[in-house]
């Protein structure tokens, strides 16, 4: 029989089973103590009854918690994107993710300061936008990772794609299709704003196209993406490629351009940056660099777990190489 809350406790199957909850608890966790038949018959009783361990529970019962604390945004595809690598990356560690959300209205530092509640052996801060200062001050808490961040602290790792790279692929590939008309769509204060803002004039730069670069008003939202476009329809000579700070943003701007009958990539080449599962939807088909979040995610797991278990050592880093991902709204310009 179930709880009210509807969840099979080990009181249910150990009242079912006819037995008492320590010798179920025994006969489940496979240890001695209990007859073959009694340890059969509350196993086929748990069973029957949909029984599933508490494993948060288990793990903060135990002197050392087996749990891993992350942090990210709702509002980005990009930590999502990451947070379901994590999944699959700490699976069969003997570990398990606590996830703790930043809002327009709750900051990385409540959703670090739940985390810490829950014991965490160690937190993964997905792209924060706190200070050195601050994530100075969580590690000497709880040690811990971030990722998609330029932060440094003691006892903090960092797993991050080379941005000023990403950014050059994709300045490189509207190059080479014919395009000097180029202009950028800015991500604001976001995390790798500057970077790859930077990144983009360099690799203009680099083409000899100084005179061309253009730097539009962004806040790595689809709201800059829209303003951006509406912007530039109204004005009277338009680039002949947009690439946008992340896919949110181009998303934004693609579908803006779109509304007002433009032709994408016929009159305007889009390209964004994050290769989010949006952009690979089939009625968006988005070209962006893509800054590969199952190696991002397996190596903040694999570091994130060492720290747990009290490996000492200096902060390392570690930048893994972005690639371009081609799809439908980019091609040559028109004419």
């Amino acid at each position: 029989m179930a709880t009210k809350a509807g969840r099979v406790t080990i009181v249910d199957v150990a009242r079912a089973a006819g037995t008492s909850v320590s010798s179920a608890s025994v006969a489940l966790r496979g240890e001695a103590g209990v007859s073959e038949r009694t340890r059969d018959r509350v196993l086929r009783t748990a069973d029957r009854l949909g029984y599933r361990p508490d494993q948060r529970a288990r793990m903060l019962r135990e002197q050392h918690s087996r749990l891993l604390g992350v942090t990210f945004d709702v509002a980005q595809a990009f930590h999502a994107e990451v947070v379901e690598h994590l999944y699959q990356a700490v699976a069969d560690t003997g570990y398990d993710l606590v996830l703790s959300a930043t809002t327009r209205s709750r900051t990385e530092l409540e959703a670090a300061e739940s985390l810490f509640q829950d014991r965490c052996a160690a937190l993964i801060l997905i792209s924060p936008e706190i200070g050195n200062h601050d994530l100075a001050a969580l590690s000497r808490r709880v040690p811990g990772v971030t990722v998609g961040s330029e932060l440094t602290a003691d006892s903090v790792d960092s797993v991050r794609a080379d941005d000023r790279l990403g950014v050059r692929l994709a300045v490189d590939h509207l190059v080479a299709a014919g395009h000097r008309d180029i202009h950028y769509v800015d991500g604001g204060q976001a995390v790798a704003g500057r970077t790859r803002r930077e990144g983009y004039r360099e690799a203009m730069s680099a083409h000899g196209l100084d005179a061309r670069v253009r730097v539009l008003e962004g806040h790595a939202d689809e709201e800059s993406g829209v303003a951006a476009a509406t912007e530039l329809l109204a004005g009277h000579s338009r680039p002949t490629a947009v690439l946008a700070h992340n896919d949110m943003t181009a998303f934004g701007f693609l579908l803006t351009l779109r509304m007002r009958g433009i032709d994408v990539p016929g009159e305007i080449s889009v390209v964004g940056y994050d290769d989010s599962r949006l952009a690979s939807l089939g009625n968006v088909e988005l070209t962006s660099v893509s800054q590969d979040p199952a190696a991002l995610a397996a190596t903040a797991v694999r570091h994130a777990i060492a720290r747990a278990e009290g490996h000492t050592r200096p902060a390392e880093r570690f930048v893994t190489p972005p690639r371009l991902v081609v799809r439908k709204t980019s091609g040559p310009p028109p004419g």
